[in-house]
């Protein structure tokens, strides 16, 4: 399994211009299919008046979830490009919008292809490229005395706890790299009194 992944840091834009039609270009960082389907019907909605508002995302450390939309340009023409643009950097946990106001003259289907690369590559190039870590989750029981030994245990760069709950009986969520879980359930599962939840 790839643990590690690119994507971008922060939202970026890019914008291309062809023959008076603006291709306005919005990349975002997101985790998953859902949250990018928000971001396209967030711009779909600021841009009601564009003809076109076409997109393309990618989910995963392994790079397998993706979709592309062409919203009414020629099949092709749009979210195929943009997804290009995506697989040319090698990224993923991304959404490319390109929102396209149409300048009166037509571009033919080699110069749409074009238009929405071209975008597409202006906001992946305005943005700043990560490394990250594909993240696992694990949830945890213990009892208050084990308090100590969980805290030596989870005190880590690499871990960040997500919730956590104290009381006689306390719950802690902790996220951790994916290639670093097994170590730290087999630490977790040494201490006194710890049931790892499913």
């Amino acid at each position: 399994m790839a643990d590690t992944f690119h994507t971008i840091s922060t939202p970026s834009e890019g914008i291309y211009r062809e023959k008076m039609s603006r291709f306005l270009a919005f990349a975002h960082p997101v985790s998953t299919a859902d949250e990018a389907k928000a971001v396209v019907k967030d711009y779909a909605k600021k841009f009601f008046d564009a003809r076109h508002v076409c997109w393309a995302y990618m989910i995963g450390a392994d790079r397998k979830e993706f979709l592309s939309n062409d919203n009414g340009e020629p099949s092709g023409t749009a979210g195929k490009p943009i997804l290009g643009q995506i697989n040319s950097f090698g990224l993923t946990n991304i959404v490319i919008v390109v929102v396209r106001y149409f300048g009166g003259i037509k571009l033919g289907t080699s110069g749409l292809i074009v238009a929405y690369r071209e975008a597409a590559r202006e906001a992946i190039q305005a943005a700043q490229i990560i490394e990250c870590h594909e993240e696992t989750s694990i949830t945890f029981t213990f009892p208050y005395l084990a308090m100590n030994d969980v805290m030596k245990a989870v005190k880590s760069q690499e871990i960040h706890i997500l919730r956590q709950e104290f009381d006689n009986s306390c719950l802690m969520e902790v996220s951790v790299r994916s290639d670093f879980a097994q170590a730290l359930a087999s630490r977790l599962s040494d201490i006194s009194g710890v049931s790892l939840t499913e």
